[in-house]
């Protein structure tokens, strides 16, 4: 069975994952969700000093005290970042990286130059305008293809503004990133803002895999996310040749 490391995007927290953490452990996976620091639950912490490097750090020190080995990271949306930095820390200890709907940047990129120029604008307008210059507000749920009103009511209460800065520090990668298989899932059911990192996943020669479902897969389509990540765990556990195999067969998840 896989041990499934879920790490959430802005405004979340670990909880975010419960329905496919569910599904996943149902399975017989073992599942890990921490929420990264300043936000949900753990926003008491939230400073102007909390960045990338904050974030990277969370998940690196549960991987190193808890043991983790043949971890299955997965990052969705910002936390494509998160992956990236973690995975190039601790390349011995992951089997492979997922990003759902996230960034896959090169070293050196920061979040905000990744996002479309419109989007990266508002966001910035945001935090200098609502969030005091250094927080991104919660942005509006049907934006991000969240449709269900009880899907919007049991997210709003939990979200809280994200630190701008994490957003805005570059990440610094080395060349043991590389070492590590990755994946990309795109969620296509909504404004599509992550088509062009699923784009770079491609040019990269990963498999590209899409939900028809918004933003926020891990709440609208929890089961079909949940069927998707255990197969791409089942291929990056299998010997190399399987490997490939399984990875061209399930290029596309509709």
């Amino acid at each position: 069975m896989a041990t499934f490391v879920l790490v959430h995007g802005a405004w979340h927290g670990g909880w975010c994952w419960d329905r496919v953490a569910a599904r996943l452990r149902r399975h017989g996976h073992v599942v890990h969700a921490p929420t990264l620091t300043g936000l949900s639950e753990r926003s008491h912490l939230l400073s102007p000093l909390v960045g990338l490097e904050t974030h990277v750090e969370d998940v690196i020190r549960l991987i190193d005290i808890l043991g983790l080995k043949d971890v299955v990271l997965v990052g969705h949306s910002y936390a494509g970042q998160v992956v990236s930095g973690v995975a190039d820390r601790r390349p011995d200890a992951i089997a492979t990286r997922v990003y759902l709907d996230a960034f896959v940047a090169r070293d050196g990129e920061a979040a905000r130059e990744l996002l479309p120029e419109t989007v990266a604008h508002h966001w910035a307008e945001s935090a200098a305008e609502r969030g005091f210059g250094w927080l991104v507000p919660v942005r509006d749920l049907t934006v991000l293809g969240v449709d269900d009103p009880a899907d919007r009511d049991w997210l709003l209460p939990r979200l809280t503004a994200h630190p701008w800065k994490t957003y805005t520090d570059a990440l610094h990668l080395g060349p043991d990133v590389d070492r590590v298989p990755a994946a990309f899932i795109e969620c296509v059911s909504w404004m599509r803002v992550f088509r062009g990192q699923a784009d770079r996943a491609r040019a990269r020669g990963w498999p590209v895999h899409e939900l028809e479902t918004g933003h926020e897969a891990m709440v609208t389509a929890p089961q079909a996310l949940a069927d998707l990540l255990i197969g791409i765990a089942a291929s990056s556990t299998s010997p190399s040749g399987e490997r490939d195999a399984a990875s061209a067969r399930a290029s596309k998840v509709g």
